[in-house]
């Protein structure tokens, strides 16, 4: 199963994530957020990291010319909107992009059905709450293009392996405090997620 850490805010996490078997850290443009980084500083930690492991920019509320100018400067391979947008906004990207259901209801799930898409719970403010969406709406879902985010954690996550989806997102279930990873947790959830 495919494996990110998001809220990546230093080197440290990032390469205990790496070491532990991640597939793709995320990084958090969104001044709200207490995960937020700074361009600079996610190109520090980017300079940094394999080739092999992606680099996902998280953004809410920006222009697609400012996505694809931070996604350049701070050496992101991939940008993950986290808001509403239409085809003409996603077209105007010049960088990868992975498109967010943020799901309120079950048929919320099937949209953008055959692309990989991530599928989150929805709350108020944007991610990182701990939010578990509801697993029941998965059960006769096909879920081979589904990355999973939203409440998960070293515990939870072997409770998702059998809907089988391509992958999962993880950032509160992991950390010690907001912004900072629990290497162990880290560990844990990847070794579990990957079993």
């Amino acid at each position: 199963m495919w494996v990110k850490i998001c809220g990546i805010t230093n080197l440290e996490d990032a390469l205990c994530a790496i070491d532990a078997g991640a597939d793709a850290l995320g990084f958090v443009f969104y001044a709200k957020s207490p995960r937020y980084i700074t361009p600079q500083k996610a190109k520090a930690i980017a300079e940094q990291l394999p080739l092999h492991v992606k680099k996902m920019g998280l953004f809410v509320d920006a222009t697609p010319e400012e996505i694809s100018l931070t996604c350049k400067e701070a050496q992101m391979d991939m940008a993950q909107i986290h808001f509403e947008v239409d085809d003409a906004f996603l077209n105007a990207l010049k960088v990868p992009y992975l498109r967010v259901v943020r799901a309120q209801k079950a048929s919320d799930i099937v949209q953008y059905k055959g692309l990989i898409r991530l599928v989150d719970a929805y709350v108020e403010i944007f991610g990182g709450t701990g939010k578990q969406i509801d697993l029941a709406w998965f059960e006769h879902a096909d879920c081979e293009n589904i990355i999973l985010a939203g409440g998960l954690s070293p515990e939870t996550v072997a409770q998702i392996k059998p809907l089988g989806f391509y992958g999962v997102d993880v950032s509160s279930g992991v950390e010690k405090s907001k912004g900072i990873k629990d290497h162990a947790k880290v560990s844990a959830f990847i070794q579990r997620a990957k079993a």
